[in-house]
């Protein structure tokens, strides 16, 4: 039997946040299982955490999606590097993730983790195609300050602001057009869609990645990361961010983020709430 638990992220309640599945010791499962495994969870993501790699680290994490395998993600860091803790891991500690090493502390207080992993910008969809992936006519979109773009610290997405919170409850994704975005994208994955609205130092924003079979996402630190180190490098200064994920699905999320630009600091709780074994 592999032994698993079930923490609830980015969130200090229960049944809010994004779920995360995490199995503690790994080795002893077949490789041929692991992606079985998350297709059945069919959280967002599930963690496979192994031995370290490099002397001194803290251990060795694959993430996977309900579909495929993903070198990054916030929310399975965050999550993990709590578990750990809470078997008594830490604080301090170093997660191999296939990125790179990560350093993450996390304790009572939660998790964060530090990725200096460079922003990379990908593509500017059209915003015609963007507002039909996320349901929403052209005119929805805010261009005042940057056009839709494909960007990434580790994980791409589409990070596109709207006009308004009403805007963003709006949303209403279209396979088609998600498919069509992926042809035309393909270094975006999926093509996954993180919108957003700003108001000073605070952010709501909701995430779909339908291809993958996540309709939408409760809490997505690798797009908030991301969020961050564009609009870092977009205003040239140093940023400090609260995202409000989830909420209109539900499970509230809450993600704080800094950024000074050569580095972003993903930050939030996360809570066990269940236990079991998959035989």
């Amino acid at each position: 039997m592999h032994h698993y638990f079930v923490y609830d992220v980015f969130t200090e309640t229960r049944f809010g946040g994004n779920q995360l599945a995490i199995f503690p010791k790994a080795e002893s499962i077949p490789e041929g299982e692991l992606q079985g495994i998350a297709a059945e969870f069919n959280f967002s993501e599930v963690t496979f955490v192994y031995p370290p790699e490099t002397p001194g680290h803290t251990a060795r994490v694959r993430i996977f999606t309900p579909t495929m395998e993903i070198p990054f993600a916030g929310h399975p860091t965050i999550g993990t590097a709590k578990a750990l803790a809470d078997l008594g891991h830490g604080p301090d500690m170093v997660l191999e993730l296939g990125i790179g090493a990560l350093p993450c502390t996390a304790g009572p207080q939660g998790a964060r983790f530090t990725t200096s992993a460079p922003l990379e910008r990908l593509a500017t969809p059209d915003p015609a195609l963007v507002a039909r992936a996320l349901g929403l006519s052209p005119d929805q979109i805010d261009q005042s300050n940057h056009a839709p773009t494909l960007a990434s610290v580790g994980l791409p997405f589409t990070l596109t602001a709207l006009k308004t919170r009403a805007d963003l409850v709006a949303c209403q994704p279209d396979l088609a057009a998600f498919r069509d975005g992926a042809k035309a994208h393909p270094q975006g994955l999926d093509f996954a869609q993180f919108a957003y609205v700003r108001e000073g130092d605070t952010c709501h924003a909701r995430m779909f990645a339908p291809l993958d079979n996540i309709p939408e996402d409760p809490a997505t630190g690798s797009a908030c990361a991301a969020l961050a180190a564009f609009l870092c490098d977009l205003e040239g200064a140093p940023l400090s961010l609260t995202v409000h994920q989830g909420e209109d699905m539900g499970r509230p999320s809450l993600i704080r983020l800094t950024t000074d630009g050569t580095s972003v600091t993903v930050a939030g709780q996360a809570l066990r709430i269940m236990e079991g074994s998959v035989l």
